[in-house]
């Protein structure tokens, strides 16, 4: 159950805008150095779902998604260290990236520009989200299409240099991943804005509970 009341949802907004928690990870009250490592992890899971394609050396996969989630979740700064202990992990020869790939011969391959970009892409996101971007659909979805094209555009640069020239570097490299793309920043434009719904509705009712309770023994007081 979410609050319909307008004015309620307008203020609990304005609240994480102004105070803590500015992410979603700030509601979780764990560590950095336990949610730094943690989110590196989850990436690393998320680069596993990997499907080659054919005409491109970039496959399809599931980390660029994380990677974007990862940087609002936890913020610029922390989103951005956990995506470079990723890229770092997988450099130094952990199975982290696409299907398993390792090793430095992945940093400075066709895609290397990807896995360069995306703490930088983290950076902007979390940035975004710090600024109460993930509270509503549209600007979720916008922020996460902006790191995107981020991704996109160190990805295709770094890719020319390997197919030929920015224009086969666009069309193997950016042009077949963009619809997967809008489908994730939609996908994240409903996941993030509905878990800050319910993290405000629960501070609602943890904040109503003491008054409740006051009001209670205050009644039965009265009646004795």
């Amino acid at each position: 159950m979410y609050p319909h009341d307008t004015r309620y949802t307008w203020l609990c907004m304005s609240l994480t805008l102004t105070q803590k928690p500015r992410t979603l990870a700030d509601t979780l009250a764990l560590p950095s150095w336990l949610l730094v490592p943690a989110a590196s992890l989850v990436i690393a899971a998320c680069a596993q779902v990997s499907i080659p394609l054919p005409f491109t050396p970039v496959p399809l996969t599931g980390q660029t998604f994380a990677v974007l989630l990862t940087g609002m979740a936890l913020g610029s700064r922390r989103g951005a260290l956990a995506v470079a202990l990723y890229v770092l992990e997988g450099g130094l020869g952990l199975p982290f990236f696409a299907g398993g790939a390792a090793g430095l011969a992945k940093l400075i391959g066709p895609t290397g520009g990807y896995l360069f970009a995306f703490p930088l892409a983290a950076f902007l996101a979390g940035t975004l989200a710090e600024r109460g971007w993930d509270r509503k659909p549209l600007t979720t979805a916008l922020g996460m299409l902006l790191a995107s094209l981020t991704i996109f555009l160190f990805g295709a640069l770094w890719l020319a240099q390997f197919v030929g020239g920015i224009v086969p570097a666009v069309v193997q490299g950016v042009l077949p991943f963009l619809p997967g793309d809008v489908l994730k920043s939609l996908l994240a434009a409903g996941l993030l804005p509905v878990s800050w719904r319910f993290i405000c509705t629960a501070q609602h009712r943890v904040s109503q509970a003491p008054a409740t309770d006051s009001s209670t023994r205050t009644a039965q007081r009265e009646e004795s």
